[in-house]
């Protein structure tokens, strides 16, 4: 069975894009539509914009969910028997499966990083990676640190952990993990603590316009990052969706998962090849290849 999975923000680079729509006329159409949508050209930063230009957070989601859905609804080899996105990437999922249309999709995309990046700007915050130490280690360091915030947000593949929350709550954090036998406790350059508490103020803002967009029934099970398992109810895809924002991202148990439901070969759709590197990590014998 064949799994194709979305890749979340980090994955960006300058170029990406500009072969498909030179090549391709329906990914043409599509760009052109989200520059539409966004209200500003947002093809002239993917073609020709620095790394920086990209790493602008009107800029950053919208533009690998683009670059993602486009690759998906262009490519004649997309016949996914299940699908699964990588926090951002989950929406991506949802278009080419036909769950949300691409104009909805896009909007939400939208609307969810600024509800993040104003998020941001009320708390400051921040994320590590921690690298080399068990899950229960990382989420028992995590649960004894009461006087800040900090919680594993991203399960990334065994060995790592991403953690996210306060500024010092994460120091302290990596300080413990350090001495509790980690490899690495990395610091990454995100503007706030993702997929932690304290996004709830853009979880408030996403659950409205979530709910005010209509879903349909997909057309194979997505595997949600706050479930781990195969969804095709639209409620809880919903419901799933909006809790994303201040929950982790379980993305090694959503691979596990998919494997035990009989998928052996992984599609990454979108750019770069993180996710790729992941599932190998988290399961050897899959297969794996890039759109």
């Amino acid at each position: 069975m064949k799994a194709f999975v979305f890749p979340g923000q980090g994955a960006q680079f300058p170029g990406m894009g500009k072969d498909l729509y030179a090549q391709n006329p329906k990914a043409k159409e599509l760009f052109e539509q989200a520059n539409e949508i966004l209200g500003f050209k947002i093809t002239d930063i993917l073609f020709e914009g620095s790394d920086e230009a990209l790493k602008q957070t009107n800029v950053t989601q919208p533009a690998i969910f683009i670059h993602s859905v486009i690759l998906a609804k262009t490519a004649e080899e997309f016949q996914p028997d299940m699908v699964a996105g990588h926090s951002l990437g989950e929406f991506s999922a949802l278009v080419a499966n036909a769950v949300l249309s691409f104009e909805d999709g896009l909007r939400l995309v939208h609307q969810r990083a600024l509800a993040m990046q104003e998020a941001c700007e009320i708390n400051p915050s921040t994320m590590a990676a921690i690298l080399g130490l068990a899950d229960d280690v990382v989420e028992e360091i995590c649960a004894s640190i009461t006087t800040d915030i900090v919680v594993p947000a991203n399960y990334n593949c065994p060995g790592q952990l991403v953690i996210s929350g306060t500024k010092q709550g994460v120091d302290l954090a990596c300080n413990k993990m350090l001495e509790a036998g980690a490899k690495r406790a990395v610091l990454l350059p995100v503007g706030g603590a993702f997929h932690s508490p304290l996004m709830e103020p853009a979880r408030v803002k996403l659950q409205k316009a979530i709910e005010n967009t209509p879903f349909t029934s997909p057309s194979c099970p997505v595997y949600q990052n706050v479930s781990t398992t195969g969804v095709t109810d639209v409620e809880a895809i919903k419901a799933n969706l909006i809790a994303q924002l201040t929950a982790p991202v379980k993305w090694t148990q959503s691979v596990e998962q998919m494997v035990k439901d009989g998928a052996t070969h992984f599609v990454e759709c979108g750019p770069g090849k993180v996710l790729q590197g992941l599932v190998k990590k988290i399961h050897r014998s899959a297969e794996v290849s890039g759109l």
